[in-house]
C-alpha cells in the first residue's frame, strides 16, 4: 500500500531587488537577492486526492515575498527569512513549516574620487550571502548563514604528503604547491523561538558574517597548511570561538587544481619543483573536502 512519506512545494528563483533611500544624505543602499520558499504541513490530499483545496498557490508565494519585502526590512537576511516563513505558518493554519532561503548578490559601491558614489554598485565577483530559515510550528526558527563562492588562491604555503599509499596510488608527495579553492562555508544559529528573538540578535548576523569570511580569508593565507582537512578545522573553530550563539560551523571546499608542466622535452626547459612557474589549471576531476566543526 503506498504512502505520501514526505511532501514540500514552493516557489524558487523568485528574484527581489530593493532600494532603500536615505533622503536625509541622498544616500541609497542597494540589496539585491533571489528567494524560495517551500512550504510543508497537512497538503497530502493535494497530492493523493487531487484536492488542490489545501494549496497555496505558488504565484501567491512570489506575491508574498514582494509584499513582504516592501514592508520590512530585508537586511540582515536572516531577519528577512525569519519574518516571510513566519508569515506563512501564521497566515495558513494548515502550513506548519515554511523553509526559506535567500541568496544575497553582491553589489559593492564605487569609489569616484575618492569619495563612496551616494547611487552607483558595481558587481565585486560571484560570491554570496547565502540565509536558509526553517520556521517551524511548535518548535521555533533555524537558521543557517552561509558564504559561498568565495574563490580564493595561494601559490605558497601548502603541502600534501604521508598519505596512504598503496598500488592504487599515483599521487607524489607535495611539499609546496598552489592552493586554490571556492569556499562554501556555513554556520548554524542556536534555534530561536519567534522573530521577536531574532530581532533581539540582528547586530550579530552582519558581525558574525563578516567575523567569518575575515577569518576564512586570513586563515586561508596565513596556515601552513598540511591538507586542506587541517586548514577548514582551523578555519570552523575559530568561528565558533568567535561567535557564542552559532552552534555549528560546516564548510565544504574543492580542490581548483593547478598541475605543473614538464617542459624538459623542449631543449631541457626546466618547469618542475622547485622551477615550476607556468601550471596547468584544470577543472575535473577534483578533490572535494567537507566537515562540520560543533561544540
Amino acid at each position: 500500500m503506498p504512502k505520501l512519506a514526505a511532501a514540500r512545494y514552493g516557489k524558487d528563483n523568485i528574484r527581489v531587488c530593493k532600494v532603500e533611500r536615505d533622503e536625509a544624505t541622498k544616500t541609497h543602499i542597494v540589496v539585491e537577492m533571489t528567494v524560495c520558499v517551500l512550504l510543508e504541513g497537512e497538503i497530502e490530499t493535494s497530492y493523493t486526492e487531487a484536492d488542490n483545496s489545501v494549496v497555496v498557490a505558488t504565484d501567491t508565494m512570489k506575491n508574498t515575498t514582494y509584499i513582504v519585502a516592501k514592508q520590512n526590512p530585508v537586511t540582515p537576511p536572516e531577519l528577512f527569512a525569519s519574518i516571510l516563513g513566519t508569515h506563512f505558518i501564521e497566515t495558513y493554519k494548515h502550513i506548519h513549516t515554511a523553509h526559506i532561503k535567500v541568496t544575497i548578490h553582491k553589489w559593492t559601491r564605487m569609489i569616484i574620487d575618492g569619495k563612496p558614489h551616494p547611487h552607483s554598485f558595481f558587481r565585486d565577483g560571484d560570491e554570496t550571502r547565502i540565509v536558509e530559515a526553517d520556521v517551524i510550528e511548535g518548535k521555533g526558527i533555524e537558521i543557517r548563514s552561509a558564504i559561498s563562492g568565495l574563490l580564493v588562491l595561494k601559490s605558497t604555503g601548502s603541502q600534501f604528503h604521508s598519505f596512504v599509499r598503496n598500488d592504487f596510488t599515483t599521487l607524489p608527495d607535495v611539499y609546496d604547491r598552489i592552493l586554490s579553492t571556492s569556499v562554501d562555508a556555513g554556520w548554524t544559529w542556536k534555534t530561536l523561538s519567534s522573530v521577536d528573538e531574532v530581532e533581539t540578535e540582528v547586530e550579530k548576523f552582519d558581525e558574525t558574517w563578516t567575523k567569518a569570511r575575515d577569518i576564512t580569508i586570513k586563515t586561508f593565507a596565513e596556515d601552513s597548511s598540511a591538507s586542506v582537512q587541517n586548514t577548514m578545522y582551523k578555519m570552523g573553530e575559530q568561528i565558533l570561538a568567535a561567535a557564542s550563539s552559532v552552534e555549528a560551523v560546516d564548510y565544504s571546499l574543492p580542490n581548483k587544481h593547478y598541475f605543473e608542466i614538464d617542459l624538459s622535452w623542449h631543449h631541457g626547459l626546466k618547469n618542475t619543483g622547485e622551477d615550476a612557474e607556468v601550471y596547468a589549471p584544470q577543472s575535473n576531476p577534483n578533490g572535494l573536502i567537507k566537515c562540520t566543526v560543533t561544540r
